[in-house]
């Protein structure tokens, strides 16, 4: 996703980072209601941290550009 901002520049999204020793990427879904949530979970708390909602295919490879994460590491968890 590329913004306009002044003079017709084209700025690209600012890439965010997470704790790669510590965190995992991560898709929770629901059973019930399918809702996906992007986020990372502690690997030594099981903590999860929200992140994002997913709501289609769009969503999820925006959650991958933000982070730098490849899509074979991005796991699920129902």
């Amino acid at each position: 996703m590329k913004f306009l901002f002044g003079k017709g520049r084209e700025k690209e999204p600012r890439r965010e980072s997470y704790d790669r020793g510590n965190k995992i990427p991560l898709i929770r879904a629901s059973i019930c209601t399918g809702e996906q949530v992007a986020g990372f979970k502690d690997l030594k708390t099981g903590h999860f941290e929200e992140v994002m909602l997913i709501t289609g295919e769009e969503d999820k490879k925006v959650f991958l550009e933000r982070y730098g994460i490849e899509p074979s590491e991005l796991k699920k968890e129902w």
